[in-house]
């Protein structure tokens, strides 16, 4: 049975919330519906920032003290109004949709711990927008051993489907953090996270240059890179570790480039992030034949240069290209999860995130 649902993604980057509608049986995807977008006002971006330090000393992944109440309250309320404007917008009604997929917003994962907390309130948020709404996708996965990281790849199995190319084919997700998906055929599904996505790129950007991102990758354009800083970082221990492996957002927030002109920091770190992806390949089971960019390090143009060049003579080509509407792909991936879950299939599996078993997920709240 197909059902219509609405994906809603409040990525690492602190943003905004993303939207996106479709129509699914949680196998394939029918039909693509619209998209929306509701950017964070710099009051709720200051909110997580301090929930993001201060969810550092969590006792339990329940547990919302001090600022952490209320960032929650002040995320519930941003997905509210943002599922209030997309209905207006698109002048459907909620009857429309028969669920809604509610990621929240993460402000700590440590898998190895079996912590993953996503912060926002999926009950208030149901009986605001009165529909029926499906969270905390990670915590099944997490608590059964796995590293309850990334959530995405059967989304992007479900979209190479239709390419009909040999494979094997990557998906890359660049948000914060970067993560691949390494689909060969119907079987072969492995996924992780690969290292820095645009977080590293961006706190430097905002400490340096008081820019949320580097437009384009045109300042980082401009740099020399440091291939010997490069070189060590990926020294790290996590860098040599087989999939899957997942992140939180500040892993690599020790990191420091030291006393540099403000283009080669960003300059290096794009290139860091290009080098963590591409490390990558020796690890996975055969060289992948093409690449495929989506989240919002497929608009880094030097990013996707540096890929091209680290990753040749495989293909590397953002997303957009395919059709594919890179900004909403988290955003529908989540609808497509809330549809798998309502019908009890795996959301992850031994080779993406670790778990044991195939796992199912998420919980149901109801308006």
């Amino acid at each position: 049975m197909m059902l219509t649902t609405l994906g809603l993604m409040s990525g690492t980057s602190l943003d905004g919330v993303d939207l996106a509608m479709i129509e699914t049986d949680g196998r394939t995807v029918r039909k693509f519906g619209p998209s929306g977008y509701r950017p964070y006002t710099e009051r709720e971006k200051s909110l997580l920032r301090q929930a993001l330090t201060e969810a550092v000393h969590l006792p339990q992944r329940d547990a919302r003290p001090g600022i952490l109440r209320e960032a929650e309250e002040a995320v519930t309320v941003a997905h509210a109004e943002a599922v209030a404007a997309f209905i207006a917008q698109n002048r459907i009604t909620p009857e429309d949709i028969d669920i809604v997929g509610f990621h929240g917003q993460t402000v700590l994962h440590r898998p190895e711990k079996k912590m993953t907390v996503q912060i926002g309130d999926a009950a208030a948020l149901a009986r605001a927008i009165r529909i029926p709404v499906m969270h905390d996708f990670r915590a099944a996965d997490v608590e059964a051993g796995g590293q309850g990281a990334p959530f995405v790849p059967v989304y992007h199995r479900a979209l190479t489907q239709s390419l009909e190319r040999e494979g094997p084919i990557v998906v890359v997700n660049i948000g914060g953090v970067a993560n691949i998906t390494y689909i060969d055929g119907a079987d072969t599904l492995i996924a992780c996270d690969t290292g820095p996505g645009n977080a590293l790129l961006d706190d430097f950007m905002f400490r340096t240059m008081h820019a949320p991102f580097d437009c384009e990758g045109r300042f980082a354009a401009q740099g020399r890179v440091d291939e010997a800083w490069i070189k060590r970082s990926l020294e790290l221990p996590f860098f040599a570790l087989p999939p899957p492996k997942s992140l939180d957002r500040n892993d690599f927030g020790a990191l420091r480039l030291g006393d540099v002109p403000p283009a080669d920091g960003a300059a290096t770190l794009t290139a860091f992030t290009a080098a963590a992806i591409a490390r990558m390949v020796p690890l996975l089971p055969k060289v992948p034949k093409s690449w495929i960019v989506c989240g919002g390090g497929a608009r880094n143009l030097t990013l996707i240069r540096n890929l091209r060049e680290r990753l040749e003579p495989a293909t590397v080509e953002a997303s957009e290209t395919l059709g594919w509407a890179s900004d909403a792909i988290e955003a529908q991936a989540f609808g497509f999860l809330a549809a798998r879950g309502l019908k009890g299939l795996p959301l992850s599996y031994p080779a993406t995130t670790g778990v044991p078993m195939p796992m199912t997920g998420g919980v149901i709240a109801r308006p």
